[in-house]
């Protein structure tokens, strides 16, 4: 088989406005919205490649559906780290797996003074009806939907004892659920909510060493936050003395001499209900999580991984290889019970999976019978989507030969008869013919209705958003 893969871990450097894409197929006549997406950009900076798939220069997508026509847009986020990569061929600030230009003492320097990258390239997130490109720095970048043009910068964190914040939060009722960190000898995750137009307020916190667990995401119920505890972190004494050297956060990734646990949280409340222990795990993304019917227990399901590899081999040397060695993640389900003691796991889908899920807006905390993943056969990236029944533990697949299709975005029907009924959008790489097209299968029966082929290839992405025209919510956590 070729390595059509590579395809997807290779720069793009021509952006694109307003372009009409060829359709072949038809899109649903009531699907009439904004696809955005973010990911790579450019893995370079000069002549040097970046060390890890993380340190990519982030890469907006937009993809504009009405009337059953689609128009193109891709511009690069006009971050600071991007701007002198670009005017001055060094990297800024320390990246998670490149140190920055300069001395020693500099890197030691910014490392003290909280100098941190603002490469903003995990996702995008509409907030008080204005949409920003987003990362695990506190800083989100201002971009104007329509042209993609990088137009401010906001401390998303304003007010809150912060260092970063998670790339992934949550929308329930208008209300917005995030977490953010402060690092140091002493080290805290706050969970914080923020309603629509206010700044956010902290919830309660969850302290550690300088040895934190790393927390890319977490998960809600209708009560509860459940928030991940890995055995796996960042030693940040190790970072800290590393840094002369030239250690990065990848190089700083470490088992932590603790014991994997979930933390269920009362929203309403913010005391700790119980602490979950748990085999040792590594969790990027969650499903979805909700409280077990006349049980005092919360079912949990995620991607979830057994080493540290998930984090240390995701480079950019070892996903462009010949035979990548690709962190082998299982979709799997937690019952984690309220009185606290052990979680219980069951095997639902096996890997190597990532990216689930779920038709967002109406189960997202609630009861659901429907996730839907990007798996992988063989090489670097995902080869089909995949629709798992969590009820059933059977799943239904797509895929095409050299076609790498990105996480699957639900889009409802309107006025739907079923959790399923509605369209799956994913912005995929054909590696063949070296173009990127929006997939558009229905999420019934997982056969593909249109397709929009774009004028080049874009690198395969990591999050976005559907955004209806009708109803701009979010599509994903």
């Amino acid at each position: 088989m070729e390595n059509t893969w590579q395809k997807g871990i290779q720069t793009q450097h021509e952006e694109c406005r307003d372009v009409d894409l060829t359709v072949h197929g038809e899109f649903p006549t009531w699907l009439d919205g904004t696809f955005i997406g973010n990911g790579p950009g450019q893995f370079e900076v000069g002549e040097t490649t970046l060390e890890h798939w993380f340190d990519a220069f982030a890469m907006l997508r937009r993809i504009e559906i009405t009337d059953g026509s689609a128009q193109y847009s891709n511009q690069f986020v006009q971050s600071e780290d991007f701007r002198v990569a670009r005017e001055d061929d060094r990297v800024r600030r320390s990246l998670p797996g490149t140190p920055a230009s300069g001395s020693g003492l500099r890197r030691l320097y910014q490392a003290l003074t909280g100098g941190l990258q603002d490469n903003p390239s995990i996702g995008v997130s509409r907030i008080d009806e204005t949409l920003y490109a987003v990362t695990e720095s506190p800083v989100g970048l201002e971009i104007n939907p329509e042209t993609l043009e990088t137009t401010g910068r906001r401390d998303l964190t304003a007010g809150l004892d912060s260092d970063i914040t998670l790339g992934h939060t949550h929308f329930m009722q208008n209300t917005q659920w995030g977490m953010s960190a402060t690092f140091g000898s002493e080290c805290a995750y706050t969970l914080f909510r923020r309603e629509e137009g206010s700044s956010p307020e902290a919830i309660t916190q969850l302290q550690f060493d300088e040895h934190p667990p790393y927390i890319h995401a977490f998960a809600l119920t209708e009560q509860y936050a459940v928030i991940p505890e890995s055995c796996f972190g960042v030693n940040f004494r190790k970072l800290l003395f590393g840094t002369l050297q030239g250690g990065t956060f990848l190089d700083a990734f470490a088992s932590r001499e603790r014991q994997s646990r979930f933390h269920i949280i009362d929203r309403s409340t913010g005391e700790r209900t119980a602490a979950v222990s748990a085999d040792p795990f590594f969790i990027y993304h969650f499903a979805n999580a909700y409280e077990e019917n006349e049980s005092e227990s919360i079912i949990v399901d995620c991607v979830r991984f057994d080493d540290i590899a998930s984090v240390t081999d995701l480079t950019i040397s070892n996903l462009r290889s010949e035979n990548p060695n690709l962190p082998e993640g299982d979709f799997v389900r937690y019952r984690l019970p309220l009185e606290g003691g052990t979680a219980e796991r069951e095997l639902l889908f096996r890997g190597p999976v990532e990216f689930p899920t779920i038709n967002y807006g109406a189960h997202n905390g609630r009861s659901y019978q429907y996730a839907y993943l990007a798996a992988t056969d063989v090489g670097g990236l995902p080869t089909s989507i995949a629709k798992v029944d969590v009820e059933q533990t059977t799943a239904q697949r797509w895929s095409e030969a050299g076609v790498h299709p990105g996480e699957a975005l639900f889009v409802p029907a309107p006025d739907p008869t079923a959790e399923d009924d509605g369209v799956l959008l994913s912005l995929a790489v054909d590696g063949y013919d070296e173009r990127s097209l929006l997939l558009c299968l229905d999420a019934e029966t997982m056969t593909e209705r249109a397709r929009a082929v774009l004028p080049h290839r874009v690198p395969y992405g990591f999050h976005g958003q559907f955004y209806e025209m009708s109803n701009p919510t979010r599509s994903m956590a």
